[in-house]
């Protein structure tokens, strides 16, 4: 736990033990139902904190809320460690594989995450009642196709956040429909030797 705390508190995300303890839960509710399904490769501990969970909080400083939504959220990275470190807002976890939401539904459940909701859609396909302040994605594919799936969730003032791995330079050459770059952020997470960014996404008429 205490790695946890120290590298969250290092990228300025302020945890308390309870938090840190629901987190680890996580961890250890996908490490139970990877023997099951496919899940993550990741199986060992520091590596798994490292590469899900402080990997999932590095993007807090460009989150807008209260309403976010993570779109292909797998095992749920990083839609439930951000949901666990912003209590206050309202997270949408949308996944298009059953055996995949049934897990979020099982975690959403044993964590008692009650700002959670498990969506299983494809994004393309989600009409929420009302869009998200925030619709970001993790290893997600290429950033013209994220923004023509996901783009229609966003609210107006709103942002797409895709988190990838080198800088993206091929992808933002690209042109991205009715959306522009703000920014290219770079993450830094602790003990992580790989590259991470966040490309910061708004609607084109938007000013910055």
């Amino acid at each position: 736990m205490t790695d946890l705390l120290d590298g969250a508190r290092v990228m300025g995300v302020d945890l308390g033990p309870e938090q840190a303890a629901t987190l680890l839960a996580h961890l250890d509710l996908v490490d139970e139902w990877s023997t099951r399904m496919n899940l993550t490769a990741i199986r060992e501990r520091s590596q798994q904190l490292t590469k899900h969970v402080l990997d999932s909080l590095s993007v807090m400083p460009w989150l807008r809320g209260p309403r976010v939504a993570d779109v292909g959220s797998g095992a749920g990275f990083p839609g439930i460690p951000l949901a666990v470190a912003c209590p206050q807002w309202q997270f949408a976890l949308v996944e298009s594989t059953g055996k995949k939401c049934r897990f979020l539904e099982h975690v959403k459940e044993t964590l008692s995450l009650g700002n959670v909701e498990v969506v299983q859609s494809r994004a393309e396909a989600y009409r929420p009642a009302v869009r998200f302040d925030t619709v970001l994605a993790r290893a997600v594919g290429p950033i013209a196709e994220f923004v023509g799936n996901a783009g229609a969730l966003v609210a107006g003032g709103g942002r797409l956040l895709a988190m990838k791995g080198r800088y993206p330079e091929d992808e933002l050459a690209r042109k991205l429909n009715g959306w522009k770059v703000v920014a290219v952020h770079t993450l830094n997470v602790p003990g992580l030797d790989e590259e991470r960014h966040l490309v910061e996404l708004a609607h084109s008429h938007e000013k910055i």
